[in-house]
């Protein structure tokens, strides 16, 4: 089912979003209208729409309706429920429906319904549906919160909300006492927020015994749950429609033009049916969809032209909010080609799927302690994921799934689940969030997957440098205010440092362009040289972070003086610079802002632009990312880290890169471990600006490299009482007592 375009918070809390499929009115609805009795909803008083009817029906004719007296006899006389089912049922749309009704039933007296999503587009689009099917408005009655958007109100009965939001109201509501239902959907994505809410959540429904818990969850992730949660009701939902399964093992050595093939010879064979494609990486998707744009414009127009949409993980909602060329285009041609990762497998619904192509592996972050980086590593997909993306055909009629592998590679090199992230992922935010949770005394939390030893140990000593933690492991004051931001915790070590240093404004507008989407369009292919030439008038010769700044200011001045948002949007297409990213740097900007004076944090003037700003900028930075230095060690672009032996390039993208003027030390924000091993958003930094701000007690820590070597001659040359400084803060903080501050309470 696909939704109308979203025009904004305050335009969803107007109007009533309605899939395009149902949009078309059959000339009946006066018919259907008078002959159904004048029935009011009892959510919004308001009478019933003969919308509501129609999609009444089409509820009815899904998997889990046949459920619904049982769930509903359950869900009264148990306080955890688990719901079991294939993709596309209806458990995430239908089950928050029927908690909301049960919630009605009870007044509302133990709260609302929440629904948790892992994915911020999936939170939406459920929302956007259900919204219609309820008959009520989106943004009221029901509404959706994912990070730095909220479109609920105080009526709100159903809100979906992504993990990580429910996780972090926790740190305000420990028991959440503002639902009396709370489910936890796509628990199978084992995502690290859904983790965290299993576990706490149990504690949670020992103090709420009025409290009810839903699961849902793929079949795959079941009996692990059931041994779990111990002897709880199952509501198991079988999704059965005839799929014809094709493995082509062969072509998983030339993967890549055998989708291509496929593609083509499906649209030429005139069979009915939308494509889906899942591909290893985003940078597979970009080179499918310039390759299918070009030579489909050259096949038979008779059979129509293939609509290409590429869906990668950070756009929201782009496959069910197309914009309004898009939307023309779908009304026109025949037969849309969806290109998609991983990322996407819980993101498509609509029934008009007919084929689908799986490559059967995936480009996975796993993240290294050691050295404190995510290696990007080719993975077989597991057998629960080859599973979901066979369902994702749609149910009306028969379809077919293309598996690039073989039968065997299935069985030998899949794994049953898929891993959870709690045991591939750099924990430190994590932590930091139980640390809080600990203060209202909810710390000690059960997962299902106990985490990485070394990662958690990597977590909490990244705590104890970033000083978020005091002598006895627990959260200093430093760490509870860090905690109050929606970021990285060096991101928010900054911004506090940025206090100290007069340059809130500017870390601020940093952290929103760091957090926020790439706000570099992608480049088709021959712009390059256009584009490069574009984005030289905003580099700024301190380093990447000052450009952000330069962009985000020069993206307001032409909102602040432009006529309407055709302008800005026209600006940042000359500029090749993408509108939405700018756009969501500035809500998240505006909310790190409230956040600041929320908790009274001192903030002073802007001054960007003098010398004196800008080395506070690097002082704030080199306050959190002490930790993520490099070195040029031959003098032509070759960055050793100073924490390992991990050499690295500028990206390409880079202002020192574009300009060729390459610094010997530079501060880094990100670095993965790839086919190019690329340092990211960098800004030249000092050795004695280092010496005078990382803590001296990880510097000791630092293995042994020419790098530390330089440093320390560096430390010898700084003034008698900054060496006396630091030997004492070395005392206070010695490595001998570091491990014994670091346990989990």
């Amino acid at each position: 089912m696909e939704e109308k375009e979203l025009e904004g918070p305050n335009a969803a809390s107007e109007k009533r979003y309605f899939p395009e499929s149902l949009d078309s009115s059959d000339g009946d609805e006066e018919g259907v209208l008078a002959c159904e009795d004048l029935e009011l909803n009892p959510f919004d008083g308001l009478p019933y729409s003969s919308r509501y009817y129609k999609l009444l029906k089409e509820r009815e004719d899904l998997p889990i309706w046949k459920e619904k007296y049982s769930f509903m006899e359950n869900l009264l006389q148990n306080q955890i429920v688990i719901v079991s089912g294939d993709a596309k049922c209806g458990k995430s749309s239908q089950v928050p429906q029927w908690c909301a009704e049960y919630c009605l039933s009870v007044r509302y007296q133990h709260g609302g319904v929440v629904c948790t999503q892992v994915r911020p587009q999936s939170a939406v689009q459920l929302a956007l549906r259900v919204a219609d099917e309820m008959d009520v408005n989106i943004g009221h009655e029901v509404g959706y919160v994912i990070p730095f958007e909220n479109c609920c109100a105080s009526e709100t009965i159903l809100r979906y909300c992504t993990d990580g939001m429910l996780q972090r109201e926790m740190m305000s509501s420990p028991f959440l006492g503002s639902y009396g239902v709370i489910i936890l959907d796509d628990v199978h994505e084992r995502s690290i927020a859904t983790d965290v809410l299993l576990g706490l959540l149990k504690d949670v429904l020992m103090a709420r015994p009025e409290l009810k818990l839903i699961i849902n969850s793929s079949p795959h992730l079941i009996s692990r749950l059931m041994s779990y949660y111990g002897n709880v009701p199952l509501i198991e939902v079988k999704k059965q429609h005839p799929v014809e399964v094709v493995y082509l093992s062969g072509a998983q050595k030339e993967s890549f033009e055998s989708i291509l093939r496929l593609i083509f010879e499906i649209h030429q064979s005139g069979e009915k049916g939308d494509i889906v494609v899942f591909l290893a990486c985003e940078q597979d998707i970009e080179k499918a969809y310039e390759i299918v744009c070009q030579e489909g414009s050259n096949l038979n127009p008779d059979l129509g032209e293939l609509v290409v949409v590429p869906l990668y993980p950070e756009e929201k909602c782009a496959l069910f909010k197309p914009n309004e060329e898009t939307e023309k285009r779908c009304q026109v041609y025949q037969r849309r080609v969806v290109l998609t990762t991983s990322s996407g497998e819980s993101l498509i619904w609509s029934n008009t799927v007919k084929f689908v192509i799986d490559v059967g592996v995936e480009r996975r972050k796993v993240y290294n302690p050691r050295i404190r980086a995510n290696s990007l590593v080719m993975q077989p997909i597991s057998q629960s994921q080859a599973e979901i993306r066979k369902q994702i055909v749609g149910s009306s009629s028969p379809g077919k799934l293309f598996r690039l592998y073989s039968e065997e590679f299935a069985s030998k090199d899949m794994r049953p689940l898929k891993p959870a992230e709690m045991q591939e992922a750099n924990l430190t935010s994590m932590v930091l969030f139980v640390k809080r949770i600990d203060i209202a005394g909810l710390g000690h939390c059960d997962f299902i997957n106990r985490p990485a030893p070394e990662s958690l140990m990597q977590a909490l000593e990244d705590l104890d440098y970033l000083a978020a933690l005091d002598n006895d492991g627990n959260l200093s004051e430093f760490g509870i205010i860090m905690s109050e931001f929606p970021l990285d915790p060096q991101l928010s070590k900054s911004i506090l440092a940025s206090c100290e240093f007069d340059c809130v404004e500017e870390m601020l507008t940093i952290a929103a362009m760091v957090t926020a989407p790439n706000c570099f369009s992608n480049l088709p292919r021959g712009a390059e040289e256009a584009a490069l030439t574009c984005w030289k008038t905003f580099l700024h010769p301190e380093g990447d972070h000052f450009t952000l700044i330069n962009i985000y200011k020069a993206y307001q001045d032409t909102a602040l003086n432009s006529t309407s948002e055709h302008c800005v949007e026209k600006w940042c297409h000359d500029y090749f610079l993408n509108c939405c990213a700018l756009r969501m740097a500035d809500v998240i900007r505006a909310e790190l802002l409230e956040i600041v004076k929320r908790i009274e944090l001192p903030c002073a003037e802007p001054a960007f632009g003098s010398k004196e700003n800008a080395l506070n900028i690097k002082k704030a930075l080199l306050s959190g990312y002490f930790m993520q230095i490099a070195r040029d060690v031959d003098g032509s672009g070759n960055y050793l880290m100073l924490t390992h032996k991990q050499v690295a390039q500028l990206h390409p993208r880079s202002g020192y890169s574009i300009t060729k003027k390459m610094p010997e030390w530079v501060l880094f924000h990100k670095f993965s471990i790839a086919e190019n091993n690329y340092i990211r958003i960098t800004s030249e930094i000092s050795p004695e600006l280092f010496m005078q701000l990382a803590p001296q007690y990880y510097f000791s820590n630092l293995p042994p490299s020419e790098s530390k070597d330089i440093l320390h001659q560096v430390m010898d040359h700084l003034s008698p009482m900054s060496t006396m400084k630091k030997e004492q803060n070395m005392c206070e903080k010695c490595p001998e007592t570091a491990e014994q501050r670091c346990t989990l309470q």
